[in-house]
């Protein structure tokens, strides 16, 4: 079967007198029924070149799928006098949500069974599930097509039916007030943006609802967190490096927001509240942020004293205040680790974790007044395992470790970090798993993942997908590169605007790295990244094609300078602060030098897997499509080139942990059948 050809439909694009011609604008359009047959096109390439990996794709999602355990439940969590929980049944793609009321051993009852909101449905995703404070009431928002577009619901707990409330179009901040009755909420604006806060108030009709902000600043958005201490409602407004936060009296859901401290142009803060005290995280002259605190009857800039003084070796990310304690969670050396101060005398001690190589994230334990914290720790090698540290006694205990079946033996594999050195000498950390044994002598097949925008980190947690790969002789590595924050705010900042070129090079060096060591070789050697990621993935074929042998882009953000050009397009003023705003000479022509989309040549390529999400608001399903069709006209091998566009959801692909569990298979199937690997 020959590949599709999209056909050329020539655009002239002219910026700073740089004039080249955009064959492929014209598949921006989904209403044109010829954007939909040429992705309907691809889609069939990709069905059949990939048929005979069916039966390999099929064992590898039975065997992914044994490993879980389909029939499971999370760790109740206590609120109140009611024990929380969610859980899965077997064959069932989505939670149950389910409470105990006084007793862990009463009595189920059912919250929200999502299996049956989502039956008819291709698509179907929970966005927000509050419970009211008087555990009567729940709200959930749900989006039926991946476009992040979510609608709000009122469930009536006690009569277990729906309130007439509905609220469309509303995104992922909100917050109940004390009174049980007020909902505030973010709606969102045509670029995708949360830029308005609106009251509601239970039995009225949402057009009437009060707005309480409006956001006219289009590089912010508009977000809503309530305290710890049930106490505040906090309303943040913020840029890619700028943060405005303003706080109301969740008891007097009518009365007005306060302002904390005006917007300065690169000054960040977070803020959490403890007693008569909010706790503020910032950056200002703290490049990996400090820790100051401020009266909550008067907490303006000038009122703020410094509680946790500035450390350029510790990146502070967040605190969790309890009644008693105040917890810190930091970074140090690449490594999470958490810092617990008793307010009570003054006491930190710091937690401590087993292994060499591991993550956690706080479970954000709701009760303000407990002595608990909970955690879930995980590696490489050990599951994810749910511990409550009891911060005044130092113990802990396990409260699960969710099952791995099928026989999984962690004492099989070996996990570990090295670094490899940067163009500019800078260490890159990579983490490694691998099965016990493997020989570094060159000719293991190697995935090597990488994200590196944003300050995002990609911690090494469990996923038991991977041992897939892995006992088929695998090796899996994450480099932790430049423009995430692995290694600090600093790290980050060096991977963006006129840096952004770090990211890339410094996934080039690991790989080099990998194959300098011999852990694998360049015909052995996978990359793959998704989002910004998949930037990533596009700007290392166009660099080193000769690297790779095969890439995985997932729904990749490729045609840089088109997007952030456009201030139509969802986020792209946001984005201004992470690449820079191309209308500036300087930064287009620095963005021009990068952008994959624009420096694909006449050359050869590596094996390629590219997806997308049709309804995809992040990553536009456009761009690598785009990509995938220049590529085509352009690329001088017989290499496989796939593109596999998912027609009815958005930018995390497919709904149900099942559908989820199949996607995966198709890409371990797809990078495998490169290695010759058959079953």
């Amino acid at each position: 079967m020959l590949p599709p050809k999209a056909k050329k439909v020539p655009k002239i694009r002219n910026l700073h007198n740089d004039k080249f011609v955009d064959n492929y604008f014209w598949l921006r359009d989904k209403s044109n029924p010829d954007v939909i047959s040429y992705l309907e096109a691809e889609n069939a390439y990709t069905k059949e070149m990939t048929a005979h990996t069916e039966e390999f794709r099929n064992k590898l999602y039975e065997e992914m799928k044994s490993r879980i355990k389909e029939t499971d439940l999370s760790v109740p969590v206590k609120k109140d006098q009611y024990y929380y929980y969610h859980r899965t049944e077997e064959g069932k793609q989505y939670r149950i949500y389910c409470r105990k009321k006084d007793n862990i051993d009463a009595e189920e009852e059912v919250i929200l069974d999502v299996n049956k909101l989502a039956e008819g449905k291709d698509f179907f995703m929970i966005g927000t599930y509050n419970i009211s404070p008087n555990h009567k009431l729940l709200e959930y928002s749900s989006d039926i097509n991946g476009s992040e577009q979510y609608t709000i619901h009122i469930k009536n707990l006690e009569m277990g039916e729906l309130l007439p409330d509905e609220i469309p179009n509303t995104y992922y901040s909100v917050e109940w007030g004390n009174d049980n009755k007020t909902l505030f909420y973010t709606v969102l604006d045509d670029a995708r943006r949360s830029y308005k806060l609106f009251r509601h108030t239970l039995g009225t009709d949402y057009k009437e609802d009060v707005l309480i902000h409006h956001e006219k600043d289009e590089a912010f958005f508009v977000d809503l967190l309530k305290t710890k201490s049930k106490k505040f409602i906090l309303l943040t407004l913020h840029s890619m490096n700028t943060t405005e936060v303003h706080y109301l009296d969740a008891d007097n859901p009518m009365s007005q927001f306060q302002i904390i401290q005006p917007r300065q142009r690169k000054i960040e803060y977070e803020v959490e509240h403890r007693g008569s005290r909010f706790y503020i995280v910032t950056n200002d002259n703290a490049t990996n942020f400090k820790v100051m605190e401020a009266p909550t009857d008067n907490p303006s800039r000038e009122n703020w004293k410094e509680f946790i003084p500035y450390n350029p070796a510790i990146k502070i990310d967040f605190v969790e205040c309890f009644a008693n304690y105040i917890v810190v969670h930091e970074r140090q050396n690449g490594y999470k680790q958490i810092r617990i101060i008793n307010m009570n005398d003054n006491s930190t001690h710091n937690v401590e974790f087993p292994e060499p190589v591991y993550s956690y994230f706080s479970n954000l334990y709701p009760d303000y007044n407990s002595n608990i914290l909970r955690f879930t720790y995980s590696s490489l090698i050990t599951p994810q395992s749910v511990f409550d540290y009891n911060m005044k006694t130092g113990s802990r205990e396990l409260r699960k470790q969710y099952e791995v079946l099928g026989g999984y033996d962690p004492s099989l594999y070996e996990s570990k970090r090295v670094y490899a050195t940067a163009s500019d000498g800078k260490k890159i950390p990579i983490s490694l798993l691998f099965k016990k044994g493997t020989m570094q002598n060159g000719k293991n097949p190697l995935l090597l993942y990488g994200y590196g925008s944003y300050g995002a980190t990609i911690d090494p947690m469990f996923n038991s997908n991977r041992f897939s790969l892995i006992d088929r002789g695998f090796i899996f590595a994450c480099a932790h590169i430049r423009g995430g924050g692995s290694m600090g705010r600093t790290w980050y900042e060096d991977g963006k605007l006129l840096k952004k070129k770090n990211t890339f090079t410094d996934f080039i060096a690991s790989a080099e790295y990998l194959i300098t060591e011999k852990y694998t070789n360049s015909d052995k050697l996978t990359a793959m990244g998704g989002s910004a990621g998949g930037l990533l993935m596009g700007a290392i074929t166009n660099m080193r094609p000769d690297l790779f042998q095969a890439v995985v882009a997932q729904v990749p953000f490729v045609d840089v300078i088109n997007t952030i050009s456009d201030p139509s397009l969802p986020l792209t003023v946001i984005e201004w602060d992470e690449w820079g705003n191309p209308r500036d000479k300087e930064f287009y022509k620095y963005m021009r030098s990068y952008s994959p989309y624009d420096n694909i040549e006449p050359k050869k390529y590596p094996k390629m897997l590219i997806t997308s999400g049709l309804n995809d608001p992040r990553v536009s399903y456009w761009e690598p499509a785009k990509f995938t069709a220049k590529l085509r006209e352009l690329k001088k091998d017989d290499n496989i080139l796939l593109l596999k566009t998912n027609m009815g959801s958005g930018h995390a692909g497919p709904s149900g942990r099942y559908n989820y569990l199949k996607e995966i298979a198709f890409e371990y199937a797809f990078m495998s059948d490169q290695q010759g690997f058959k079953e």
